[in-house]
C-alpha cells in the first residue's frame, strides 16, 4: 500500500498543473449559478449529500470539474452545468473556491473516537492506511499531490464517496485507484465513523 502512495505521488507530481493558473475575480462571477446548490462561497450546501466546494485545493476542484465535464465522473445533478465552459473557466472556477473558507460540521460524538482512530491510524488488521497520510492530520489535504482538503465536509457526502469508491461507480482520475482500494477495506461502521469525523475536523 505504501509503494502504491508513494507511485501514485510522484506520478502526480510529474504531470501536476501549473498552480495560479485560473483568477479567481473571474471565478467569482462565473460562481452564482454554483452557489444555488453549494450555498455561499461553496461553503453551505443545500443538502448534506451535496459537497461543500470551498477550500478543497484548486487542482483538486480543477481536475473534478474537467471530470464532470468530460462525463468521467457522472454526477445527474451536474449535467448541463459546465457545457460550453473552457478550459480557463474551469480554471477560473477551481481558483475561485479554492480560496473560500472551509466552514467545519459537527461530528457525531458517540463515533468521535473510532473515526478519529481511523483517521489517524488506519486499521493494521485489515490494511486500512491512516486517512492522515494523505490528507493531513488537520484533514487540509495536499494541494500538489491533488489531495482534497477534506477536514469540515459533510458527512453524508464523505459516506457516498467512500462507498461510490468501495463499489466503484466512482473510479475516475488519478487518485482513484488509492481511494479504492482503501475503501474495499472499510466497513460501513468504520464509513460512518470516519465521516463524521472528518466533518468535525478542523
Amino acid at each position: 500500500m505504501k509503494k502504491l502512495i508513494a507511485g501514485f505521488v510522484f506520478g502526480v507530481g510529474l504531470t501536476a498543473m501549473a498552480h495560479g493558473a485560473g483568477d479567481p475575480e473571474a471565478g467569482k462571477q462565473a460562481a452564482a449559478a454554483c452557489q444555488a446548490c453549494h450555498g455561499q462561497g461553496g461553503a453551505k450546501p443545500i443538502m448534506g449529500v451535496y459537497p461543500k466546494i470551498s477550500g478543497l485545493g484548486e487542482r483538486y476542484l480543477y481536475d473534478q470539474l474537467v471530470a464532470i465535464q468530460e462525463d468521467t465522473r457522472p454526477i445527474p445533478e451536474m449535467i448541463g452545468q459546465l457545457t460550453g465552459k473552457s478550459k480557463q473557466d474551469l480554471e477560473d472556477l477551481a481558483a475561485y473556491f479554492a480560496q473560500q473558507k472551509m466552514i467545519v460540521s459537527q461530528a457525531d460524538p458517540e463515533l468521535v473516537e473510532k473515526g478519529a482512530a481511523i483517521y489517524r491510524g488506519g486499521n493494521m488488521a485489515s490494511g486500512v492506511p491512516a486517512c492522515a497520510a494523505c490528507h493531513s492530520p488537520q484533514g487540509k489535504g495536499n494541494e500538489p499531490a491533488g489531495y482534497p482538503h477534506i477536514g469540515g465536509q459533510n458527512a453524508e457526502y464523505l459516506v457516498k464517496q467512500l462507498e461510490a469508491y468501495r463499489d466503484g461507480t466512482r473510479a475516475s482520475g488519478a487518485n482513484a485507484a488509492i481511494m479504492m482500494d482503501v475503501s474495499a477495506r472499510l466497513t460501513d461502521a468504520e464509513i460512518e465513523a470516519v465521516s463524521s469525523y472528518i466533518s468535525g475536523l478542523n
